[in-house]
Parts: structure tokens; sequence; C-alpha cells
């Protein structure tokens, strides 16, 4: 591959564009133009956008930049963290257990690179202590730290190589929550990443608020600072660009600070941020949480920051497991990731820890394969992959299924039992014609018929198969148990 030709001209000043052959695109690019921090008296909230009291505004400008997928690309996770603080708080046992099941998922190849943790009590110690002793190379475990000498120490203590450090970038949290300016709060946040430097831990800079944030008058200005202590250091500084409203977009053309290809490209583009030390961080206000951390993945983000179940905030964080569908998605490889934990994690969540998922909640909601029609039921029957979106019993370990009710119908009901019994697909399969699944309709139908007005449970329908024929139900449970069902 072709070095970086730097050309400039033979007197530079700070005001020359600086031109540079690209590798990526095998150009000569106006790599990047020299922005400073804009001081400002009073901060700039962008009211024309967000004025509060109407649903915020998007903007375009139809400036457009090329897509640029990193040569690798991972998933980060903040269920331990992020995730946590919406939820009860996990126990020891049950972090560690998570834990070991994003190793499982991630693979041999660390496609879950990082998990961070609190460090804040003895529980969280604990539990970080535990996770680390495992001695997987992948989730590394990470940490999220105040700006604090003692915290600091804490870190290097116990060992940890990389932590979280707070660096709000709107005016919104500089001058109305902090009382700071721009200048001042720079200067304290150079501070403290330096302090974390010099004690020989890599920094990840959480640019809080970032859509609502003067790209230009501080976050490039305040990223090149940041690269150029790193590059005195000899420590990369990786910069988490947090949409925490949830603000960002991802429509061609939109202007910042809502644009999410903007802010990615500018970072790399403007700021020299390489994509190994760019991470995305995204909240679900506005329903586009992972459409937004896809398209950080397009435009040149090495990672993005995901919870388990999307647990996080008000509205959440992205759904971990809706990225590791859509890494294989867009690599057209798993690259050694275990979709089949992503089933195990859900049943953890909902048998030990007692979370309750929505049932509708993609790949991991009790229905998200499940069909209550009987038309869909009877293309079920037929050709499974006309009515599922992928083969959903191999990839994540959870057959498409049937939900019986009045609508079921014959094709239903024959579904429901070859997917009870784990016979569909199989010579031993049910035919919706057969005179078993005539009698258990007529019992449903009945039930129905008297005023039910709820699903049809698994038990209930297995009680009605045995009363309509117990022979072939005896018949099926013993095919069953053969191919190793828990019958």
């Amino acid at each position: 591959m072709q070095n970086k030709i730097n050309i400039v001209s033979e007197k530079r000043t700070d005001n020359d564009i600086r031109m540079e052959f690209s590798p990526a695109t095998h150009l000569i690019e106006q790599s990047a133009y020299h922005y400073t921090l804009q001081e400002r008296e009073t901060p700039n909230l962008y009211r024309n956008l967000f004025d509060y009291e109407s649903v915020p505004k998007v903007s375009f400008n139809h400036r457009f930049v090329p897509l640029q997928m990193p040569e690798r690309i991972y998933i980060t996770d903040t269920t331990f963290r992020d995730g946590q603080q919406s939820t009860s708080p996990f126990t020891v046992e049950q972090i560690v257990h998570l834990y070991k099941l994003l190793h499982k998922l991630g693979g041999p190849n660390g496609i879950i690179r990082q998990s961070e943790f609190f460090v804040y009590t003895e529980k969280d110690r604990r539990a970080l202590e535990e996770c680390m002793a495992l001695g997987y190379d992948f989730p590394e475990v990470t940490s999220w730290i105040r700006a604090s000498e003692g915290d600091f120490e804490l870190v290097k203590s116990l060992g940890i190589r990389e932590t979280g450090i707070l660096v709000s970038c709107s005016d919104y949290h500089i001058y109305k929550k902090m009382g700071l300016t721009r200048k001042s709060a720079m200067d304290k946040y150079l501070g403290i990443v330096k302090n974390v430097l010099d004690r020989g831990i890599r920094p990840r800079c959480h640019f809080e608020d970032i859509t609502r944030a003067d790209f230009y008058g501080f976050v490039v200005p305040f990223a090149e600072a940041l690269r150029k202590l790193g590059d005195e250091a000899g420590i990369p500084v990786k910069i988490r660009a947090c949409d925490t409203m949830g603000y960002g977009v991802t429509y061609p053309g939109a202007a910042l600070p809502r644009s999410v290809p903007g802010i990615v490209y500018g970072l790399s583009h403007y700021a020299g941020i390489e994509p190994d030390q760019l991470e995305w961080h995204g909240h679900n206000d506005f329903y586009k949480v992972v459409t937004n951390a896809s398209t950080a993945w397009l435009y040149g983000c090495g990672s993005v920051n995901c919870a388990m179940l999307g647990i996080g905030e008000r509205t959440g964080n992205c759904p971990l497991e809706a990225m590791a569908i859509e890494y294989a998605s867009l690599r057209g490889t798993t690259d050694g990731m275990d979709l089949s934990v992503i089933t195990e994690i859900a049943r953890y969540f909902e048998d030990v820890i007692g979370y309750e998922i929505p049932p509708r909640t993609p790949f991991v909601g009790r229905n998200f394969n499940v069909t209550r029609a009987g038309i869909h039921a009877d293309g079920l029957l037929k050709d499974e992959e006309i009515y599922n979106i992928f083969d959903t019993a191999k990839i994540l370990n959870r057959p498409a299924t049937v939900a019986v009710d009045s609508h079921s119908g014959l094709a239903g009901i024959a579904h429901w039992i070859n997917g009870y019994f784990r016979i569909a697909g199989t010579p031993d399969a049910v035919d919706k014609r057969a005179p078993i699944v005539a009698a258990v309709k007529a019992m449903v139908d009945a039930e129905y018929a008297a005023g039910r007005n709820t699903v049809m449970g698994d038990d209930e329908l297995e009680t009605m198969l045995r009363s309509a024929d117990f022979d072939e139900y005896e018949r099926l449970s013993h095919i069953h148990l053969k191919r190793g069902g828990d019958k």
C-alpha cells in the first residue's frame, strides 16, 4: 500500500489547506482544514433546531461525505455501566455469568471487543476482578471514572488498561450544567486526560451530547488536541461520540450537528482520529439507535457501543444483539460469533434476573418469530422460509412457532404440534389434514365460542392433544425423546 504523501506549499501557514494522498481512495485529497477553538460569551444552543417547545427539527445543507467502512469493525459493551443504571442492580454472579456469555457470543476473534464496568463500590470491584480473573482476551475489561485523583489511582491499582472519562462537549453542558466556558472546559478536560496518560492508562473520552455540540467551534479542535496529547505520550486517545439524547440522523445531506455521517467523517477527516480510536454510543429516544450505529460503522467508526437487550438510560442504548446481526449482514460472515448465545442471554435475563423483555422485540422477544394468523401458519407449514426472517432455529436456536388462538386454523395447530415436538421438516411431521389436528381444533374453537380471548398456552394444548388421541400423543412424545427432547 502506498504511503501517505503530504503535498503542501513551501511556506505553509496555519491557513493553508493540507493535501495528502489517501490510501483508501487512491486520490490526492484536501485532508484537513485547521479549526481552532471558538470561544463564546453565551452558549450556542441551536435554538433553530432545539427550541424545546416543539419536536426537534432536522436541517439539511446537501453536503455529502463518502462511505469509509473500516477494515476492522467491532462491538463494545456498556451493559454493566450505562445499561445497569436503568435496571435493578445485577449481583456479582449475574455480572460474571453475563460477561461469560459476552465472551462466548463474541467468539475467538473478539468481535465484542470490550466491556466497561463501574469501580465505585465493593460489589463493582469484586465483579470486575472476577471477570478479569477469567483471563479472557475479549471482551477487554475497561472502566468509567470521574475526574478525580482517587479514581485514577484506583483504576491503576486494579490493572485496568483503559478507562472512560466524561468530557461533555455541547454548550448545554459546558455553560448551563458546569458553568464553564469552552476554553475553560477544554483546559480542564486536557488536564484530566494528561493525568490519565501519565499513569500509562488509555483514556476513552466520552464526548457527551455531541449531536447538540458546535462541531467546528469545539468538537474538532478539542479532538485534535486530544490526538496530539496521545501522540506525545505514545498512548492513543480514544474518542467515543455520544449521541446522548438520540438526536442523530442518517439522512443524506443532513446538516451538523445532527448528521451521523458528518460527525464520524469530520472526526476522522478534520481531527485525524483513526477508526480504531473512534467509537459511537447512541440512545434510542427517536427510534434511530440501530440505524445510527450501523451508519457510524459505514462512515469510518471502528466500534459501536451497545448494551445487552438495549437496556440503558431513558429509551436505552443500542441493543448489542441487533449489532451482532447487523455485523453479519454487513460483512457476510459472523467472523466466529456464536449468534445462538443471543437466545441464552435473553433467557438468562428473563429466567434468572427477572427482566421482562417486550414480547415483540426482534431476535429476543417471545413473539419475534411467532405467527398467529392462520394464512401465515399455512405458509409456514408448507415452507418456513415464506414467513420466517432466516433460519432462526439454526442461527439463534429459536425455531419459528405459531401461537394458537381463534384465528390459527388447522395449519396453525399442525405447525404448533410440529414445533412443540420438534418434528417440523421430518417424515414424522403432522399434516394439517390429520384427524388429531381436526380434533384439537374443535376443542380450541369451543374455548373461543365460550368467550375466551387469550392465546392458548402450550400446557393447555398438550392436554387437549392427549385427550384427542392419547396413542398419537404418546407416539409424538416418544419421537421427541428419541431426538433429544426434554419431555
